[in-house]
């Protein structure tokens, strides 16, 4: 379909909420986990445990952004990637929010070298639960480990309700 029949309006003109494509993967080695401790400089998650990702460039598609901050983020190279799940974040803004596309791939080989982003450590999966994680990813991180190959991508909305708690709702 043209670009003038995809129904996009211009930025001083539109109606609709909009979505900034972000991605989240979480890399794995066995019974391991690679995350991220946000570097202290950043603005959010500093000095948190989080999976890499970031924007998805307009050039690329979701997977191939989520494969790109892999590699930018740990010099690990991973080929291919499932698809573990979709959450709308509403982040407040009345305008836009975030889509964030969860993926898991294994990295059965070469050594993580930490980025501008922060530090990389490699998880056991049991020790998650201790770990300093970004407040959503007590709740994505298990979600996304746990679903076999071929099990459908989960479907959720993440928001903060008016008394401040976070909350994500699943389909």
């Amino acid at each position: 379909m043209p670009a003038p029949d995809q129904g996009i309006q211009t930025s001083l003109d539109r109606h609709r909420y909009l979505s900034i494509p972000r991605t989240l993967i979480f890399l794995t080695r066995e019974d391991r986990v690679l995350l991220l401790k946000g570097a202290p400089d950043k603005p959010i998650w500093a000095g948190k445990w989080n999976g890499v990702g970031g924007h998805v460039e307009r050039d690329e598609s979701v997977l191939a952004g989520a494969l790109r901050e892999a590699r930018e983020e740990t010099g690990l190279r991973v080929d291919d990637a499932r698809l573990a799940g979709i959450l709308h974040i509403d982040a407040g803004h009345p305008d836009c929010g975030v889509m964030l596309y969860v993926f898991v791939a294994e990295a059965p080989h070469g050594e993580p070298t930490g980025s501008r982003e922060g530090d990389l450590r490699w998880f056991p999966r049991d020790a998650l639960p201790e770990a300093d994680l970004v407040e959503d990813l007590k709740i994505i991180l298990p979600k996304a480990l746990d679903r076999p190959g071929l099990s459908p991508p989960f479907f959720g909305r993440s928001y903060y309700a008016p008394d401040g708690k976070l909350t994500i709702a699943f389909a």
